[in-house]
């Protein structure tokens, strides 16, 4: 007589051998379905062909033990301009039940079908990992472009999740450059749901800040490899245009600048310290009441701020200068003025106007006063003109500016004049970075990546 097979033992507890080695990972039915939109699995084409599938896994046993499962491993804290949250090792090679389950049910079963949906053959390539995302962590803008990379996948395995929490998956729309505008669609973290998409010259989208300080956005996500889709070429960005230095004296310089900032002896002082750190911070810079007039005014509500993007690239806002209340124009006046930038040739021994260092050219030896006065102005040497280019900003939570590939390269001096930051700490946010390109390459006519800070 042929032995009977095991059965759990409902009063014991004993269970047979195959669940001892742990429940294995199976996925919706719906799938198998030939009718692709069924209940669980959601199709949209808007901003961009995409897909959610909730009740991805049967088993909510199997869901909770991958949770727990994926919680044990270690994460590497991630942080850059682009992103900060927490992403595991990747996890092709990983030998834990739950784990191995369900990258073979991803990239077996699930890849098949995806396969034949699309009508694309896909590769076996196993290349997923799991990230954590917490507190104000956040994923900007992007496209997933990577050669190779042809779907991206995120299984959610998230607490009970709410628009107040963030974390939300926001997609983006795009313009006839193939470059993102704004979010027209949020996807809500959903418990044991999938979401897949194309990646595309218009499948920009990002990771929404975690707003919750107890949920933890946990998810597993990676790609599936085939042949990528057609890409149009880079856009290239318009350059801003640059402008040429207003002509005026010195006595704008003494009507809004600290006094001390004009004294000879002083600006010896900031000028050797500028050399040795290449950046600079200098406190009070303008006349107390002229900066609370310009701080004033810029709270008005009358003005018209607007978004600036694109969002692969930054976000913040910007305001005409045409539209802005007469003493914050004469303050844009005298920064752009050609007093002012001698006057920054004189604080950071950058030749920034053409008037700076003449005495020491024409001495043969090569000693004399470096210093210029904006009185001496002279009109009629514009072919050695510097000129700027420089935009009024205000940040708010959430803006921010990226590195990308089609920033030109170039010597210049940053200032920035911040206004409104008292009692400003860290913790806030609204820091600049400046990234070295190449330590050993030779400095020219100027100083690449300069920060000079006035507050």
């Amino acid at each position: 007589m042929p032995a009977k097979k095991r059965q759990n033992d409902p009063e014991t507890g004993k269970k047979n051998k195959k669940e001892k080695r742990g429940e294995l990972a199976v996925i919706n039915s719906d799938l198998r379905d030939e009718s692709v939109q069924k209940g669980n699995i959601h199709l949209d084409c808007e901003p961009f062909p995409h897909c959610q599938i909730t009740h991805f896994l049967q088993s909510k046993i199997f869901v909770e033990s991958l949770q727990a499962e994926l919680l044990q491993l270690n994460f590497n804290s991630k942080s850059n301009d682009l992103y900060k949250f927490q992403q595991s090792d990747d996890l092709r090679e990983r030998k834990e039940h739950h784990i191995s389950q369900i990258r073979s049910v991803i990239f077996g079963e699930f890849r098949v079908w995806l396969s034949e949906v699309l009508q694309v053959d896909l590769e076996a390539t196993v290349d997923i990992s799991c990230a954590k995302y917490e507190h104000t962590d956040v994923l900007l803008c992007h496209d997933d472009e990577l050669e190779g990379r042809r779907v991206a996948f995120i299984l959610y395995l998230v607490p009970p999740w709410e628009v107040k929490d963030g974390g939300t998956l926001d997609l983006f729309s795009t313009d006839e450059h193939c470059q993102p505008v704004s979010v027209v669609k949020s996807l809500l973290p959903c418990w044991n749901s999938l979401v897949f998409f194309e990646v595309s010259p218009v499948s920009f989208h990002q990771v929404a800040e975690v707003l919750s300080e107890e949920k933890c956005r946990l998810s597993l996500s990676g790609w599936f490899h085939g042949p990528s889709l057609p890409r149009p070429s880079r856009y290239i960005e318009h350059p801003v245009p640059r402008r040429t230095h207003i002509p005026r004296d010195e006595s704008l310089l003494f009507e809004w600048v600290n006094e001390m900032y004009l004294d000879p002896c002083y600006q010896a002082r900031v000028q050797q310290e500028f050399e040795e750190s290449s950046e600079i911070c200098l406190p009070s810079f303008l006349q107390e009441e002229k900066l609370r007039q310009v701080r004033s005014a810029l709270q008005l509500s009358e003005i018209q701020w607007e978004r600036k993007g694109p969002p692969n690239k930054r976000c913040y806002g910007c305001v005409d200068m045409q539209s802005v209340p007469s003493c914050v124009q004469e303050c844009w006046e005298l920064l752009s003025s050609e007093s002012f930038f001698i006057l920054l040739s004189n604080l950071t021994g950058l030749r920034l106007h053409y008037l700076y260092g003449k005495s020491e050219t024409e001495n043969g030896d090569g000693e004399g006063n470096t210093q210029a006065s904006a009185s001496t102005t002279d009109a009629g040497a514009s072919s050695t003109e510097k000129k700027d280019k420089g935009e009024l900003r205000r940040w708010t939570h959430g803006d921010y500016t990226l590195l990308h590939d089609s920033v030109k390269r170039e010597y210049a001096l940053d200032l920035q004049l911040h206004m409104g930051c008292a009692g400003w700490k860290s913790e806030f946010g609204g820091f600049t970075s400046y990234i070295a390109h190449d330590e050993d390459e030779e400095v020219g006519d100027g100083v690449a990546q300069c920060q000079f800070v006035f507050i």
